[in-house]
């Protein structure tokens, strides 16, 4: 059954608390792409991956999660958002067990897989659900900025419960937080979220579903190894089969008659600028992670809970910026105005990141909190513009679309920001152990078998270097997001608030 609420009324208490729910998974999605940065370690000498195992244990999840984000948002529109939701909790569950017991570096991986699968499914649905139950464009702007300060601040807790967790228990604890929400989620789920389809859906395009992966996972493989491996030609190929397969994927939605994604999305008026602008986001906030979490290891010398704690501590920034954007939107400050200023809070982080020394904890902090502060105020109006111009039955295929390209800008911004400071940190370090060449961590590991002087001259030496490539990594973050004010400044400029349901699409809910 579909329920849809009624076009001229305001979400009550039940709305407020489902949304409550709804933050449950969002939450764990979100803290699972941060949770093995403090727990690699600990993993490593338990399992004893190879390096290409390690990578793998990393990053099979966002690659997982990237190529099946548009499938299961049209999956959701079809089959009910609330049905694909609990589907999706109990299968990352289930992962979490399997993950968190794993007894080889391969089981690690395939658990990781499919905690991919079941993120990609419960993303595009928590946000759709918003979508769908807050049908007044105010309090929908407050529920999206509620969701995506809890998307921001999850990532950054995710750190915190790794660091903590592997302080005092094993590694696998990291995994196994997520069991009590899900189990909660699954009880709650069905009394008070309600249940929401596209009523005539058409048929599902499996082809679709193929082209969509085939596009997505290669080009996130390739964009994510050259930076460590460099351009070699498997790595070029693999972006290259990606774009064929992408041009493939968008020729079938233009004609097949029911498509994954509808073409008919981007003439909603908005739409197409605020996925664009918000994948530029993307890639400023995970290319700045990059950084400041080795920065805080690496070169301050703190350890893994040490760290988790002193990163969490920006939040306090990201938890004020989203309600005060939604404030000053529906006071009658233009959207456009207050994206732009979002970049440009964002692009003064940067600046914040490029003024670090090899001993600034109180400087890099600053720079991660205002970064990630416009961050937030770009993400919560973007989404909340792009949900707004699409059509609440196709709300799924939008949250997928909008999701999909923060994952390629995140990417791509750990590529291309991590290519730039690893360059010139090689550069920099000057005459050095091959091994300490490659990486700062590789550098700290072959200190440590060095004599007395010559060790902490290396460190002392990697540590600059590093702090050189951060720098001159977040003077060209700072450009792209200088670059991306100017574009939504005018990409945004004849974009209003978006009417009200009641006034914009009486006819669909009412059918």
């Amino acid at each position: 059954m579909t329920n849809s609420p009624s076009t001229n009324s305001r979400a009550g208490r039940r709305e407020w608390t489902a949304l409550a729910v709804l933050m449950l998974p969002l939450l764990l999605v979100s803290m699972d792409v941060s949770v093995l940065y403090f727990a690699i370690p600990s993993i490593s000498a338990d399992l004893e991956p190879t390096g290409t195992q390690q990578l793998w244990i990393f990053d099979i999840y966002a690659f997982v999660l990237a190529g099946l984000l548009m499938t299961m948002g049209s999956l959701g529109d079809r089959i009910g958002r609330r049905k694909l939701l609990m589907i999706g909790a109990t299968a990352f569950g289930a992962a979490s067990v399997c993950a968190a017991y794993a007894n080889s570096a391969e089981m690690l991986i395939a658990a990781r897989a499919i905690l991919g699968i079941g993120g990609a499914t419960l993303m595009p649905t928590t946000m759709a659900l918003v979508r769908n139950m807050f049908r007044d464009d105010k309090q929908r702007a407050t529920a999206i900025g509620i969701w995506s300060g809890v998307m921001t601040g999850g990532i950054a807790l995710g750190s915190v419960m790794s660091g903590i967790l592997v302080e005092h228990f094993w590694w696998g604890s990291v995994f196994l937080v997520n069991l009590p929400a899900m189990a909660l989620l699954l009880l709650l789920a069905p009394v008070l979220l309600p249940e929401f389809k596209d009523p005539q859906p058409g048929r599902f395009d499996f082809l679709s579903v193929p082209l969509s992966m085939a596009a997505a996972l290669p080009l996130v493989y390739g964009i994510k190894e050259i930076p460590s491996e460099g351009f070699e030609p498997l790595y070029v190929a693999s972006i290259v089969v990606g774009l064929v397969f992408g041009a493939l994927f968008v020729r079938r939605q233009r004609t097949v008659e029911s498509p994954m994604i509808s073409p008919a999305l981007f003439r909603g008026h908005g739409f197409g600028p605020a996925v664009t602008l918000n994948l530029i986001s993307a890639f400023a906030m995970m290319g700045s992670a990059y950084f400041t979490t080795q920065y805080l290891q690496a070169v301050l010398g703190k350890s893994a809970l040490e760290a988790a704690l002193w990163a969490l501590a920006p939040t306090v920034f990201i938890g004020l910026a989203a309600p005060i954007a939604t404030v000053l939107v529906q006071r009658g400050v233009h959207r456009g105005s207050v994206v732009t200023a979002g970049f440009l809070t964002s692009a003064c982080g940067y600046g914040l990141l490029a003024l670090t020394g090899t001993d600034s904890l109180w400087t890099v902090l600053a720079g991660a909190g205002v970064l990630a502060s416009g961050a937030v105020i770009v993400g919560s109006q973007l989404t909340d513009l792009a949900l707004g111009a699409a059509p609440a039955e196709k709300a799924g295929a939008a949250s997928s679309l909008l999701e999909t390209g923060q994952e390629f800008g995140g990417a791509l911004g750990m590529a291309v920001l991590g290519s730039i400071g690893t360059a010139v940190y090689r550069h920099e370090i000057g005459d050095a152990p091959a091994e300490a060449k490659e990486t700062l961590g590789g550098a700290l590991a072959v200190a440590q078998h060095l004599p007395g002087r010559a060790g902490d001259a290396l460190l002392a030496s990697a540590r600059e270097a590093f702090t050189s490539g951060m720098h001159i990594a977040a003077l060209a973050g700072g450009a792209v997001l200088l670059g991306a004010a100017v574009l939504a400044l005018r990409g945004l400029r004849g974009v209003a608030a978006p009417q009200r349901e009641e006034q914009r699409e009486p006819e669909r809910a009412t059918a």
